[in-house]
């Protein structure tokens, strides 16, 4: 069994930090920015990147208790992040290896989690929450509302956090899948791709190094158990911004973009139901006093025109880094197609 932590009392730290999950779009950022705060940092990973520096890798299956278990030894962690958390089962799993042998449990959950469509702009905290359209945001709240559950009966120390649409240089944000280069080959190469409802909806875009600021301020803290967060930027722009910011950034003359409705994009690809009409022809625009409250020194510093011009650079530095995900292609070319056709 895991050795109960030995610093189970004060706020200060350094903490011994495991996440799980510690080489993705936002967990990355986080864990260099809190081993660079002198916390000692160990993730648990499938191996699969090299870990930032200052960053113990635990390879391991996060699904498999003993593996888990066995990978961490007897050096328990003070405070969990858990970025890899989707269905209460795996919640369960780590409540049972965790429960009365850490100070804090952070779970990173989603924004999708928040009725649809939206009542009250700004989004808070405390608002209406149930998605209709996103097994994925469902699947998220019934895992806060497990985790909340054994705060109120047992105490165990949960802090739940709700990320929007946060993006690192490995990112290139767009309406269907962020995480290649899909979009920008298809503009460079004057391939059409869409905008929804005229480009008009509101979204909110957060860099990673920004939110891990915010998320490096509730480490270790007593006051924030049982407490749920926003962390997201407050620079809010439409669409059609977001697109002209990364038609600039990557030099693009002429893009081919298409203004296509919500409803056509989704009769011609069902699955983007859930993140057009689940999320992103949403407007996502958040109210962020609560994390501003508890943690002063969140201010997201890096607007989307210089993360934008980051990121691009970022994947035009390696010829291989300009993959094309061909899901994410074939969504844009199969519903720009329809469209054209019509």
């Amino acid at each position: 069994m895991l050795e109960p932590s030995a610093q189970m009392t004060g706020n200060q730290g350094p903490w011994h930090v495991l996440l799980i999950g510690g080489s993705g779009n936002i967990s990355t950022d986080v864990a260099r920015l809190l081993a660079a705060r002198g916390h000692r940092v160990s993730a648990v990973t499938r191996g699969q990147r090299a870990a930032p520096e200052g960053v113990r890798l635990l390879t391991a299956d996060r699904h498999d208790a003993a593996a888990l278990q066995q990978a961490l030894g007897a050096d328990g962690p003070d405070v969990v992040i858990n970025f890899l958390g989707y269905t209460p089962a795996d919640i369960a799993l780590d409540h049972a290896l965790f429960a009365g042998r850490i100070r804090q449990y952070i779970f990173i959950s989603t924004a999708m989690v928040y009725a649809k469509p939206h009542r009250h702009l700004p989004l808070t905290e405390d608002g209406p929450r149930g998605n209709p359209f996103s097994p994925y945001a469902q699947q998220k709240q019934a895992c806060e509302d497990w985790l909340l559950a054994r705060w109120r009966a047992e105490r165990f120390p949960v802090t739940i956090v709700r990320p929007s649409h946060t993006y690192s240089p490995r990112w290139i944000p767009n309406p269907v899948r962020s995480g290649s280069y899909t979009l920008l080959a298809r503009l460079e190469r004057r391939q059409p791709v869409f905008v929804h409802d005229g480009g008009w909806s509101r979204w909110t875009l957060t860099a990673t190094s920004d939110f891990a600021v915010g998320l490096a301020g509730l480490l270790g803290r007593d006051d924030v158990l049982g407490e749920a967060f926003h962390i997201t930027s407050d620079e809010v722009l439409t669409w059609g911004q977001i697109y002209a910011a990364t038609v600039h950034a990557a030099g693009v003359r002429e893009p081919l973009i298409l203004d296509i409705p919500t409803d056509f994009i989704c009769r011609v690809r069902p699955q983007m139901v859930e993140w057009l009409s689940g999320d992103k022809a949403e407007p996502g625009v958040f109210d962020n006093k609560k994390i501003k409250r508890y943690v002063p020194d969140f201010v997201c510093r890096k607007p989307f025109r210089a993360g934008i011009a980051e990121a691009v650079a970022w994947f035009r530095a390696e010829p291989g880094r300009q993959t094309v995900d061909p899901e994410t292609n074939a969504v844009f070319a199969d519903v720009c197609a329809a469209w054209q056709a019509r």
